[in-house]
């Protein structure tokens, strides 16, 4: 399996580590142990909170959690023939990330998340939806369910439909 670091286009150039494998299992058996058991870790988190309606797949080279086309047929606005996506789970070169849309998409919510994150005493590193970590025991993993399980798919669709540029009247 290989990985590699790529330059992917959602809207704007970001640069990440990606994956060739088909399907998830196939990704995570790829990594090497010591990621592989935290990336296995966080998988099952999500798995057990996360709402009725997203699937789980390989998404732009990461896993990925997302809202179909069964439900939302227009898809992402830069490419439709993707879904939206929800959160995404990776193992980049220096560290492992945690994409969390919701967190990215919503102002109150991105300060609940912070204020939660500040009770637990770890350090948070976090860009616009990214959380990065080097070890799974710097992952608040009770937290990131609660994150999860906050999002049911109806109000991921309609965050992104009140933003998707393709809804907006000319």
């Amino acid at each position: 399996m290989a990985f590699e670091l790529r330059k992917l286009r959602f809207c704007a150039k970001v640069t990440i580590m990606t994956s060739d494998a088909k399907t998830v299992d196939e990704y995570i058996a790829g990594l090497p142990e010591d990621r592989r058991d935290a990336i296995q870790t966080i998988r099952d988190v999500i798995l057990k909170n996360l709402p009725e309606g997203y699937e789980e797949g390989m998404l732009y080279g990461m896993i990925g959690y997302y809202v179909p086309h069964s439900i939302y047929p227009q898809g992402y606005h830069c490419d439709p023939s993707k879904p939206i996506g929800f959160v995404s789970l990776a193992s980049q070169k220096n560290h492992m990330a945690l994409y969390l849309m919701g967190v990215y998409g919503e102002e109150q919510e991105r300060e609940w998340f912070e204020s939660e994150w500040r009770k637990t005493g770890l350090k948070l590193d976090i860009g616009k939806s990214c959380v990065r970590f080097k070890k799974l025991e710097n992952l608040p993993l009770e937290l990131i369910g609660a994150a999860i399980a906050r999002w049911p798919v109806e109000r991921t669709v309609a965050m992104y439909a009140a933003w998707d540029p393709r809804n907006k009247k000319k």
